[in-house]
């Protein structure tokens, strides 16, 4: 798997028109949230000359050197912009919707920074009216699941800044549409942005580093839709292997790569034909706004970017020992993907100026177990 492009096969002739998009979700599916680097606030004079970004499913890490060509020291807000996001448990945990796991050093040393957070409502800011309640906009006044005790079987919500207010003014937030009339839920939308002030001296360079967990996206593969991509023998696809096809195109899988993503869910598939297991095949997936680096002076002047695999992990968080990831992503300008080992991949760019953004999917396969014999 040397290299991750885009590839043309004839074999893929009666999907030719369809255009390669973000995956869809499935049934059984979730969906990722795309974060990406740091931006600065009206400041376009420093120049990022060298960013090492690496990306695995647990953890991102980006490294820069900046540097002010100018003969004045400039001093800067510099913000780590969240997707906003909305208080529905389908897509996601709230901490890691607002990606409270962000931390960020500069010149080797640990930072505090700031949180801004906005409410909007179908585009109308109610951000004043929350405060005026003392109700924390980000975590939609600390809402949070509590397990059921013991005998009974429903979870139960709380929202403690919501709990202590008066009948009247919950049944105000519900006339206003920012509480739902059933429950605790906030309706709003947050935009939130971990920001802190920088200076950046006269003709210096300073290192600023910043890490934080993904927000992965999660769905399944059929094997059938894996043997149709990799040799579609349908003339007309059906709207599922339509759908299949544009998850796996977004990955752009080279010839390579699905010689062996087909090899092991062939193997799979046999397994559990023969000793009933296996498993579906899934597939994750990481995004990252690499365009956000056109908020400095461009273009990136050395760019890294290192594509880490790591071992998928039980619902523990302890890493499976029976199975594997294997890797595909669209190389920025299709450049040549380096591998380094088994489990890293690196892209190196210069004079670079971002025009998409990546998308990288860590498809998870089971190790196959010879059938029993008979």
């Amino acid at each position: 798997m040397s290299r991750m492009n885009a590839i043309v096969i004839s074999t893929f002739a009666f999907f030719a028109s369809i255009s390669a998009v973000l995956p869809i979700q499935a049934d059984d599916s979730a969906a990722s949230i795309a974060a990406g680097g740091l931006v600065p606030r009206r400041e376009t004079r420093i120049v990022m000359a060298k960013e090492v970004l690496r990306i695995s499913p647990t953890k991102i890490v980006v490294d820069y050197d900046f540097r002010n060509d100018s003969d004045q020291d400039v001093t800067t807000e510099v913000a780590f912009p969240i997707p906003p996001y909305t208080n529905e448990w389908e897509e996601g945990d709230l901490a890691e919707q607002a990606f409270r796991s962000f931390k960020v050093w500069v010149d080797g040393k640990q930072i505090q920074y700031e949180a801004e957070a906005k409410g909007f409502l179908k585009g109308r800011d109610v951000t004043s009216i929350l405060d005026a309640d003392k109700i924390d906009v980000a975590t939609y006044g600390h809402f949070h699941f509590v397990p059921p005790k013991k005998g009974q079987d429903a979870w139960d919500v709380k929202a403690p800044n919501f709990n202590r207010l008066s009948k009247a003014e919950k049944q105000a937030l519900v006339n206003q549409g920012i509480l739902s009339r059933e429950d605790d839920y906030g309706q709003w939308t947050v935009h939130l942005q971990y920001h802190w002030t920088q200076t950046f001296p006269a003709h210096s360079t300073i290192h600023i580093r910043h890490e934080y967990k993904p927000a992965v996206g999660f769905s399944q593969v059929t094997f059938d839709a894996v043997d149709d991509f990799i040799a579609p023998v349908h003339p007309k696809p059906t709207q599922d292997e339509v759908e299949e096809f544009k998850l796996l195109s977004g990955f752009c899988p080279d010839q390579n790569f699905l010689n062996g993503l087909g090899r092991s869910l062939q193997a799979s598939k046999l397994q559990a034909m023969t000793v009933d297991e296996g498993m579906t095949p899934g597939v994750e997936w990481v995004d990252f706004i690499l365009t956000t680096a056109n908020t400095w002076k461009q273009p990136i002047e050395d760019l890294t970017l290192i594509v880490e695999r790591s071992q998928p992990l039980d619902g523990r968080g302890k890493p499976e020992k029976d199975e594997h990831y294997l890797v595909s992503f669209c190389s920025p300008l299709n450049a040549p993907v380096e591998k380094l080992d088994a489990d890293q991949f690196q892209v190196h760019l210069t004079n670079f100026v971002p025009t998409s953004e990546l998308h990288i999917g860590y498809f998870e396969l089971p190790e196959t177990a010879p059938a029993p014999k008979k």
